[in-house]
């Protein structure tokens, strides 16, 4: 099982995974059977369009058995949280309110 998972893509990137995959919620994209080459094929168009796209990312997951965890993530974009892997699974991270910091103009100078 393929899943790819869109935030504010173009009608163009919509369309084309629309064609190769199944849209099951807006911006939810799966494939059953889709074999490496084929999701390769995907993933090479998706790079190559994403440079013109604004504020927008794309997450790819698939079944990997022979990683930790079992499954494989590829990510395009900057996605509104970070993965990261821990004790061999890919978990998803928000930062904590507190974890952002600001600094003023004289803070900055110091």
């Amino acid at each position: 099982m393929t899943v790819v998972v869109t935030r504010n893509v173009s009608d163009r990137i919509r369309g084309f995974l629309s064609s190769s995959m199944l849209e099951i919620a807006p911006g939810v994209y799966t494939g059953a059977r889709l074999s490496v080459a084929v999701r390769d094929r995907i993933w090479s168009v998706l790079e190559d369009w994403f440079p013109t796209e604004k504020e927008a990312s794309i997450v790819m997951v698939w079944q990997e058995p022979r990683l930790p965890g079992g499954q494989s993530v590829k990510v395009l974009g900057v996605p509104p949280v970070s993965l990261v892997e821990v004790d061999g699974m890919v978990l998803a991270m928000r930062p904590r309110s507190s974890e952002v910091s600001f600094t003023t103009p004289e803070e900055s100078i110091c």
